[in-house]
């Protein structure tokens, strides 16, 4: 029986019992942000059957459920609104004899025919998971989740983004500075050994810039014109070769990475059902290019790049080749849609867990998709959200300036310990109990300050604030 159906019973006792009279439906509504209660039962509606203040009617049925029903702790009256509190006893109960043993508690049954992709995570691998990453994986998996409890069937997946000049230059910084450390000789994580060396450069790059401007280069020719990153540049063109030692070592530095992505994710409670790596889509989409060529989807200019007119659409025009042939991120997302429907067949549509920065290029490939004829081109959800932000400004890796995923799971864990203790709430448990429970509150606390906001807005994070038990936290 609900909640509304144990108060319908009620309401209709007691206002027989008060009144005389009978009630055939009771309206219920959500109470007010503004006003306390859990549930509110409209009033107005009553007052064909008895003649009163719609307040002193309210008052009167109030204090009848006070006193006669368990699940009812206290009320107060707006207007015509009888806004009811309910007993914490009331949610506890429910939770315990028809939430727990249900596993399947507000799941349906019923799997729909076409499945859905979400993809969410999708990092880059020179750099360990940031507050930023926990932000996109608990929107995308939460809406996975979702999905699939709706009766859907989900894939979930991300794109690593695996190649380009930023890994480049954790590679080329690690093979500087690294003297051969690993992260079994420095007790490190793998993605936070990486990300180590991500910061080593930039902190070279700077320095190398302030020597070449000392010398009378423009602070421009000295960005371009710095010996660490024309290296870099050039390891990137050695990887596109293929040259052995290169590729060897962007193997060894990334699996490194993955090891310590997989801790991550396990320690956020997240998975994935496939993995799409950049190093193998980055040269997709472009078969699909000439295709549109000759359906005039497309059209190619004198220099040869190739170009989709969006502006009849209200958007402007979009390069989807280059003049020297080569696929730019456009190319490259246009194939991987395609791919990931040939590699799942009876995926219905897609949910694209990826930043705000980028709301105009998923409006352009989503369009794009749909003047090349693909139907479940309608069916593609961008799932946008704001930046995370410090006090101190926006989060950069090449800094160091970002909140470490793995920190913070720890930190939070550390301050329910510490709260714990204090408040003596886990007397009588063991260490390990003790361990287990602590990472359960904390990893919960965390999860609903992120997901406790609108995914449009930005989040202004202050690690300090964010583990205050206190509050709406």
């Amino acid at each position: 029986m609900t909640l509304q159906d144990i108060l319908s019973n009620h309401i209709k006792n007691g206002f027989r019992h008060l009144y005389k009279s009978e009630l055939s439906d009771i309206e219920f509504q959500a109470t007010r942000k503004d006003f306390e209660g859990d549930i509110t039962v409209v009033i107005f509606p009553m007052l064909r059957q008895v003649k009163m203040n719609p307040v002193q009617l309210g008052e009167s049925i109030g204090q009848y459920l006070v006193e006669q029903v368990v699940e009812v702790e206290s009320f107060n009256v707006v207007k015509g609104f009888l806004n009811l509190v309910i007993s914490d006893g009331y949610y506890l109960s429910f939770f315990l004899n028809d939430v727990s043993p249900n596993d399947l508690f507000g799941f349906n049954p019923k799997v729909d025919e076409k499945a859905v992709m979400v993809e969410y995570s999708s990092p880059n691998t020179n750099k360990p998971l940031h507050l930023g990453h926990i932000r996109n994986n608990l929107l995308g998996y939460s809406v996975a989740e979702i999905l699939k409890a709706s009766g859907k069937k989900v894939y979930k997946t991300q794109i690593i983004n695996d190649r380009g000049i930023h890994i480049c230059k954790s590679m080329l910084a690690w093979q500087r500075y690294g003297n051969g450390e690993t992260p079994e000789s420095t007790g490190l994580k793998g993605d936070k050994l990486v990300g180590n060396y991500y910061v080593k450069f930039d902190q070279e790059y700077k320095t190398q810039i302030k020597e070449l401007m000392a010398q009378g280069k423009s602070e421009e020719e000295a960005k371009k014109g710095a010996p660490i990153l024309i290296e870099a540049q050039n390891m990137l063109l050695a990887w596109e070769a293929g040259d052995d030692d290169v590729v060897a070592l962007w193997k060894k530095m990334n699996s490194w990475v993955y090891e310590g992505f997989e801790a991550t994710y396990k320690n956020l409670g997240v998975d994935f059902d496939s993995y799409y790596y950049e190093s193998d889509t980055y040269l997709l989409g472009k078969e699909f290019i000439a295709e549109g060529l000759k359906k005039g989807v497309f059209y190619k200019k004198d220099d040869g790049s190739v170009w989709c007119d969006l502006t009849p659409d209200g958007l402007d025009e979009k390069i989807v080749l280059r003049a020297d042939g080569t696929a730019v991120y456009m190319t490259q997302d246009i194939g991987t849609a395609i791919q990931r429907i040939k590699d799942h067949p009876d995926i219905g549509g897609m949910v694209y867990t990826v930043g705000n920065e980028q709301d105009y290029h998923f409006k352009v490939l989503f369009l794009i998709l749909k003047k090349l004829g693909f139907d479940w081109a309608d069916n593609l959800f961008h799932l946008s959200y704001g930046m995370v932000d410090l006090p101190s400004g926006k989060m950069k890796s090449r800094e160091g300036t970002v909140v470490d995923a793995d920190d913070l799971i720890i930190e939070m864990a550390e301050t329910a310990k510490e709260i714990s203790q204090d408040l003596g709430k886990l007397e009588g448990y063991t260490e390990n109990e003790k361990k287990e429970i602590y990472k359960i509150i904390g990893l919960g606390a965390l999860k609903y300050f992120i997901l406790k906001v609108d995914p449009k807005k930005r989040i202004l994070f202050d690690p300090k604030e964010s583990v205050d038990f206190q509050g709406n936290t």
